[in-house]
C-alpha cells in the first residue's frame, strides 16, 4: 500500500494589490492679472491768446476801455430817456416830475465826456482812438463794398475797426460836443442873446432826434452780432470771428508778439 500522501500545501494567499495612489489634484490655474485700465486721455488744453494759436481767443478790449464804453452808454441812455420824457407828451404825463427829469437830463449831459477823459489814462484807449481817427485805402474799399452791398469777405478789409465804425465814432463824438454846447446855451440863459438861444434850441432838438435814430441803428447792429457783444462784455473775441470781420487786425497777432495793454 502506498503511504498516504502529504496533505496539499495550502495555496499562499495572493498579496492584495497596492491601492493606486490618488492622483494629485491639479493645481488651480493662477487667475489672470486684470488688465491695467487705460489711462484717460488728458483733456486738450484750451487754446490761449498766443499769436499763432488757431482757434484762440484774441484780446480786443481792456477793462478800462470796457468801463468807458459802459459808463458812456449809461449816461447817453439817461440823456435820451429824459429827453423823450421832456418832448413826448405821453411820456411826460406818464413820468411827471418835470423838474427832476430836467435836472437828470442836464447833469447826465454834462457828465457825458467825463468817462472818456478819465479813460485817456489808458494806453490801450489812446491807441484805439488813434485807430478810429485814421482812414486808409482799405477803409475806402470797405465803404465802396458797403454802398454796393458787396458782402464778400475779401471786398471788406478792416483793421481793428471797420470804416463804418470809424464814421460812427467820429459822428457821435462831434454830435455830443454840439449837444453839450447848445445845451449850455439853453441852460445859462443870461449869457447869450435870445437869438442865440433860439438857434441853440432848434439845433439841440433836431440833433437829439438824429442821435436817437443813429443810436437805435447802433444797438440793432450790436444785437445782430453776438461775437462783437462778447468782445465788449468780456474783452476777448474768437479768432474765427476776427478773421472774418477784421482780417487786417487779426493779422497783427501773427506778425507781432502779444503785449498786455494797461
Amino acid at each position: 500500500m502506498r503511504p498516504p500522501s502529504d496533505p496539499a500545501t495550502p495555496a499562499t494567499p495572493a498579496t492584495p494589490a497596492t491601492p493606486a495612489t490618488p492622483a494629485t489634484p491639479a493645481t488651480p490655474a493662477t487667475p489672470a492679472t486684470p488688465a491695467t485700465p487705460a489711462t484717460p486721455a488728458t483733456p486738450a488744453t484750451p487754446a490761449t491768446a498766443r499769436p499763432g494759436a488757431r482757434g484762440a481767443l484774441l484780446r480786443r478790449f481792456t477793462r478800462a476801455e470796457r468801463w468807458v464804453h459802459r459808463t458812456s452808454a449809461a449816461l447817453t441812455g439817461l440823456c435820451v430817456a429824459t429827453a423823450a420824457c421832456l418832448y413826448v407828451p405821453q411820456f411826460a404825463e406818464l413820468v411827471g416830475r418835470r423838474h427832476l427829469v430836467v435836472t437828470l437830463h442836464e447833469w447826465s449831459g454834462l457828465l457825458l465826456p467825463v468817462p472818456l477823459l478819465l479813460g485817456l489814462a489808458s494806453r490801450a484807449l489812446r491807441a484805439d482812438l488813434r485807430r478810429l481817427g485814421r482812414f486808409g485805402p482799405h477803409d475806402r474799399r470797405w465803404l465802396r463794398a458797403a454802398v454796393h452791398r458787396d458782402r464778400r469777405q475779401e471786398a471788406r478789409p478792416a483793421g481793428k475797426f471797420n470804416a463804418g465804425q470809424k464814421l460812427y465814432a467820429s459822428w457821435i463824438a462831434g454830435a455830443a460836443l454840439v449837444m453839450l454846447g447848445t445845451g449850455l446855451l439853453m441852460w445859462f440863459t443870461g449869457l447869450t442873446p435870445l437869438v442865440w438861444r433860439t438857434g441853440a434850441t432848434f439845433v439841440h432838438d433836431w440833433l437829439a432826434l438824429a442821435i436817437g435814430i443813429v443810436l437805435a441803428g447802433h444797438i440793432g447792429m450790436a444785437l445782430a452780432d453776438p461775437a462783437a457783444r462778447r468782445g465788449m462784455r468780456t474783452g476777448s473775441v474768437e479768432r474765427s470771428w476776427a478773421e472774418r470781420e477784421h482780417p487786417l487786425w487779426e493779422r497783427e497777432f501773427e506778425e507781432r508778439p502779444r503785449t498786455e495793454d494797461l
